[in-house]
């Protein structure tokens, strides 16, 4: 577990050569990936999306692609499609940049509910489907995906159903004043992007997915997120509350957070500081909540505030 913590550090500390004053959010993203999730970025343009997955895709050696998403993208420029070769007088299969490692689809909510579709059997199941036959993704395969809240002509707003796929939503938000001052400095008349040296690859990434599950949830813990999970369906203001794969994702997030902090157990501040990012995205609430200007984040901070902690986390 120390050498995971290590690595852990080390990527991230990689990605923060580039991505200035985020450290947070890069932490946050490599806990979607190590429990073999999919992270969907809801933030404004120019906050370094693109650069925070190809830094990443950098310091972890892997595979990346990049899908800007636009009305008249098709389920076919996701998956790739059959093309006939008149000299061998055959079909041949181009890959669509589903099959990568780290695919980044930029402005999903831009493409249309066929398109968006396309990319929920890859995310679920790993696998993609053209002309009936069944093809796997390389692994590891993660999908970060992004939105901008603010625009809204032209967009199709993700179904509940296609959020519930992505295990985390997170907003990177501006820099600070210093972070930015710095990420100037650093950034002026070159391309930073170099700096970035590897610190594993895929086989690391996927032995560090299958050690999540070595991680130990103790029953109290165990209680504990299923409670919040059970008090969110019924807590006034809720229309649609987080589903049970919503209680599975926040345990494997939980679960992959220890491992990268050096521990084989979860403990309830895991539960706390992952609940937002895990279950605000799945919450829909009624019109009377919206009205009053309540937000997915605070019924969730309340919600916590009311839930009784367990003492310990760590296994007897």
């Amino acid at each position: 577990m120390p050498e995971t913590q290590e690595i852990g550090r080390r990527i991230v500390d990689e990605v923060e050569k580039v991505i200035v004053g985020k450290r947070a959010v890069i932490e946050r993203v490599l806990t979607g990936l190590i429990a073999a999730g999919h992270v969907l970025l809801e933030d404004v343009p120019g906050v370094g999306k693109t650069m925070l997955v190809r830094a990443l895709s950098r310091a972890l050696s892997l595979e990346n692609q990049r899908l800007q998403c636009t009305p008249d993208l098709m389920p076919q420029d996701i998956t790739g499609l059959n093309v006939y070769n008149r000299r061998d007088e055959r079909f041949d299969f181009r890959a669509g940049p589903v099959f990568t490692n780290l695919l980044l689809a930029d402005e999903l909510n831009r493409a249309t509910p066929r398109t968006q579709s396309a990319l929920l059997e890859s995310m679920q199941e790993g696998q993609a489907t053209v002309d009936g036959s069944t093809m796997s993704l390389p692994k590891p395969f993660f999908v970060l995906a992004t939105e901008n809240p603010i625009e809204q002509e032209g967009t199709f707003p993700l179904p509940e159903a296609e959020l519930d796929r992505f295990l985390m939503r997170i907003a990177i938000g501006y820099p600070d004043e210093e972070s930015e001052r710095e990420l100037v400095r650093r950034g002026v008349g070159q391309d930073i992007l170099p700096a970035v040296q590897p610190v594993t690859d895929a086989a690391g990434i996927l032995a560090m997915q299958r050690a999540v599950q070595d991680i130990e949830v103790s029953q109290p813990v165990l209680e504990y997120i299923v409670s919040l999970t059970r008090a969110l369906r019924t807590r006034p203001g809720i229309a649609l509350g987080p589903s049970p794969r919503a209680t599975l994702a926040l345990t494997s997030a939980c679960r992959a957070q220890a491992l990268l902090e050096g521990r084989t157990f979860v403990v309830p501040d895991d539960v706390q500081g992952l609940a937002e990012p895990v279950l605000a995205h799945r919450l829909v609430l009624d019109a009377s909540a919206e009205l009053g200007g309540t937000t997915r984040s605070e019924v969730i901070a309340l919600t916590l505030e009311q839930l009784p902690v367990p003492f310990e986390g760590q296994p007897r």
